[in-house]
């Protein structure tokens, strides 16, 4: 594997233990103003994000590579309302998005054949999960103020049984 293409997957599966942690601070903050529900869904969240950081660990052990593992940061303690905490999910999977595309072009320009189908498989993923956290963002805008409403959608995403 071309050292530039096994360091930027390295980078990337920094980028997916961050919205682990990312994900999971969202949890710790919904669970602590009593949303379990959102608590739940985004607990689930988390637990997908290292599931993939580990598809591209085990993707670079089996193509030879070792994989260096870099510091997560802590993410920001304090976080808001709940359209303001989904609409930040949202925009971190955008990023995550623009990300995977990246690694995605330099496997092309590196003619890394595997890489690329590997990172298929990541595209579409990306494209749920932008979806996913949009229809959450637009359901929370017509909320709005609605507690009881909210609440609703509370219950529904705590009915989230299990990462995709």
């Amino acid at each position: 594997m071309d050292d530039e293409v096994r360091g930027a997957i390295g980078n990337q599966i920094n980028q997916e233990f961050r919205a682990a942690y990312l994900y999971l601070a969202m949890a710790a903050h919904f669970e602590a103003e009593s949303l379990d529900g959102f608590g739940t869904w985004m607990r689930l969240q988390a637990r997908e994000e290292v599931g993939h950081a580990m598809r591209l660990f085990d993707f670079v052990v089996r193509r030879g590579g070792e994989v260096e593992l870099l510091d997560v940061p802590a993410p920001k303690a304090k976080l808001g309302s709940p359209l303001e905490v989904f609409k930040l999910a949202l925009e971190h999977e955008i990023k995550v998005t623009a990300l995977i595309n990246g690694l995605y072009e330099l496997a092309a320009a590196k003619k890394d054949y595997p890489t690329q189908l590997e990172l298929q498989w990541f595209i579409e993923e990306q494209v749920e999960e932008e979806s996913s956290a949009g229809k959450i963002v637009e359901q929370l805008e017509m909320v709005g103020d609605d507690r009881a409403a909210l609440l609703t959608l509370d219950q529904k995403l705590g009915s989230r049984a299990t990462a995709k």
